[in-house]
C-alpha cells in the first residue's frame, strides 16, 4: 500500500481555486496554472491516504474500473510513469474525467465511511497532466492493420474512446462530427473555465498520430446517409449523444429571450476561443434565470457571471439537499447532498422547491419576469403550495433541465434501428443495435449520463465491434450495457 499511516496523519486537501474577483474576468481554468500542476505540491501526500483496502469499493464506484489503489501507491512512491501506465490502462482520457467527472469513486471510498475520502479525482488529473508534461503519453499506432473500416458518428467522449480503441486494434477508423470542429460537448458544451480546450487538442493530436481520421463539418444523416455509411464501412458506431433538450411548455414560452442552455453555451464557448458569433445570446447587464439545478445549469451560471449579468437566479423543482448523506443513500452509493461548484462560489441565488407557472412578457414580446409557485412532494408528485406565487425579473431565461434522448430524424431513422422504452437506441450485450454491424455507445443508448460512463461505454462498444469484425477481441469491455449509473 502507499503510506500505511497516511490516512491517520493527513486530512483531505484539494486544489485551491483562483480568487473569484480574478477568475470571473477571464475564461481560463479556475485553477492557477491548470488543475494538475496546481495539485502537485500536495498530491503525493494525498495519494498516501489511500488504504489499499482488501475490497476497494472505489472500483465499484468507477464505471471504468480504474485501478485506483495501484496508481495511488505509485504516486506516493514518486513513480509517475508507472502511475500513468496504470491509469491509462483503464481510462483513455483521464485529463477529461479528472476535471469533469463528479467522482462517484470518492463517495465509494472505504475511508469515506467515517472520514473524508481520498482525493481520487485530484490524483487522477495530476497524473494525467504530468504524464503529458513529462512525455509519458505517446501515440500508440497499431502494429498491423486489419483491413476493416469503422465509422464512428459523434466525437464526444464515447465516440473518441471507441475510435481510439478500435484504431489501436488495427482497424481504419473515421470519426464524423457535424460541428465544424471535433470534440462534441467537450468542445462546445463544456466552458473553458471548467476545461480549457488545449487539453482536448493534445489528445486529438495523439489520436491523429495513431491513425484515427477526423471528419468535421459533415452532416451524417443529411449529405451522408445511413445507407451510404453501411455501404462504405464494415461497422458503424453511433455515439451521437442525447441531444433533444427537455422543454417547459408553460404559458409565455414563445416570448423572446427564452433559450435552451445548448443554444447559449456553445456560442459563449466559440467567443471565448476567439470566434465571432453573429446574434450571440449574451447575459450582459441582464437578469438571468436558469431553470435546472444540475451541471449544465452551473455552466450557464459561470458563463453568465463572465458575461457580466446583472443578476443570476438558478431554479430547482426539487428541495434543497442536506449536507449529510441521506439514510436511504448509504455508502457506497452516490448520495444526493448539497454541493457547491466553482460557479456557485462566484455568486448568484439558488432557489429550491419552485415551479414556473408562467413567463411574463413586455409590450415588445420579450420576457420580463417569471411567475413562480412553491411546491412540495405529496404522494410522490409535486403539489403547489397555496398562496405561494410570486414573480422574479428575467431578461434572459435558460433551460438546463436535461435531455430526453437522441434525435430520431435523419440518421437514426435512416438506419432503421430499434428504440427502447425510453426512446434511446436499443442494443444487445455486445452493444450492437437491432441492425447488424451498427453499434451504439454513450448517451444515445444509455440516456443522459456522465462523461465517465460515456468513456466506459465507448471502450466496451469497441470490444463488441472488434469481436464482430474479427471473431475475437483483446480489448477490455468494462461494463455491460444494462448497467445503470449511480448518478442520473
Amino acid at each position: 500500500m502507499a503510506d500505511p499511516k497516511g490516512f491517520l496523519k493527513h486530512g483531505r486537501e484539494v486544489a485551491s481555486r483562483r480568487p473569484v474577483e480574478e477568475r470571473v474576468k477571464d475564461w481560463n481554468e479556475v485553477y492557477p496554472e491548470g488543475m494538475g500542476r496546481t495539485l502537485l505540491p500536495i498530491i503525493t501526500e494525498q495519494a498516501g491516504r489511500c488504504m489499499d483496502c482488501g475490497i476497494p469499493f472505489c472500483h465499484q464506484g468507477c464505471p471504468l474500473g480504474n485501478i485506483i489503489p495501484e496508481w495511488n501507491d505509485l504516486v506516493w512512491r514518486d513513480d509517475w510513469s508507472g502511475a500513468s501506465e496504470r491509469l491509462h490502462a483503464t481510462n483513455n482520457f483521464p485529463e477529461f474525467t479528472g476535471r469533469l467527472c463528479p467522482a462517484p469513486c470518492e463517495t465509494a471510498c472505504v475511508l469515506g465511511i467515517n472520514q473524508d475520502p481520498v482525493t481520487i479525482k485530484n490524483v487522477e488529473v495530476a497524473i494525467a497532466d504530468r504524464a503529458f508534461d513529462d512525455g509519458y503519453v505517446t501515440p500508440q499506432p497499431p502494429e498491423w492493420l486489419s483491413g476493416k473500416t469503422v465509422a464512428v458518428i459523434g466525437s464526444g467522449p464515447a465516440g473518441l474512446a471507441a475510435a481510439q480503441q478500435l484504431t489501436r486494434a488495427g482497424h481504419t477508423v473515421a470519426v464524423y462530427e457535424r460541428a465544424d470542429r471535433i470534440g462534441g460537448l467537450l468542445r462546445y458544451g463544456i466552458p473553458e473555465f471548467k476545461m480549457e480546450k488545449k487539453y482536448l487538442e493534445r489528445r486529438l493530436e495523439q489520436m491523429t498520430l495513431e491513425g484515427t481520421v477526423f471528419r468535421a463539418g459533415v452532416d451524417v444523416g443529411g449529405e451522408l446517409t445511413g445507407q451510404q455509411l453501411k455501404d462504405r464501412y464494415d461497422a458503424v458506431v453511433l455515439a451521437v449523444g442525447s441531444t433533444v433538450a427537455r422543454d417547459l411548455p408553460a404559458t409565455g414560452r414563445e416570448l423572446d429571450g427564452i433559450h435552451q442552455a445548448m443554444e447559449f453555451l456553445p456560442q459563449a464557448n466559440r467567443v471565448a476561443l476567439g470566434e465571432e458569433v453573429e446574434g450571440q445570446i449574451v447575459a450582459t447587464d441582464k437578469h438571468v434565470v436558469i431553470i435546472g439545478g444540475g451541471d449544465t445549469g452551473a455552466d450557464c451560471l459561470g458563463t453568465s457571471h463572465r458575461q457580466g449579468a446583472a443578476s443570476v437566479t438558478q431554479l430547482e423543482i426539487m428541495p434543497q439537499p442536506g449536507d449529510e448523506r441521506p439514510t436511504n443513500q448509504p455508502w457506497p452509493t452516490y448520495p444526493m447532498t448539497f454541493r457547491v461548484s466553482s460557479a456557485h462560489e462566484e455568486g448568484g441565488e439558488r432557489v429550491y422547491s419552485v415551479s414556473t407557472k408562467e413567463f411574463l412578457g413586455d409590450d415588445e414580446g420579450h420576457v420580463r419576469a417569471l411567475r413562480l409557485v412553491e411546491v412540495e412532494m405529496r404522494d410522490g408528485t409535486f403539489a403547489e403550495v397555496e398562496g405561494s406565487e410570486y414573480e422574479i425579473p428575467a431578461d434572459l431565461v435558460l433551460f438546463a433541465m436535461g435531455f430526453t434522448g437522441p434525435e430520431k430524424e435523419g440518421l437514426v431513422s435512416q438506419l432503421g434501428v430499434d428504440l427502447d422504452e425510453r426512446g434511446n437506441v436499443a442494443r444487445d450485450q455486445h452493444y450492437m443495435s437491432s441492425v447488424e454491424g451498427v453499434f451504439v455507445a454513450g448517451d444515445c443508448g444509455r440516456g443522459q449520463s456522465l462523461i465517465v460512463w460515456a468513456i466506459a461505454e465507448g471502450r466496451a462498444a469497441a470490444a463488441g465491434v472488434d469481436t464482430f469484425l474479427t471473431g475475437a477481441t483483446t480489448l477490455p469491455a468494462p461494463i455491460p450495457p444494462t448497467a445503470r449509473p449511480l448518478v442520473v
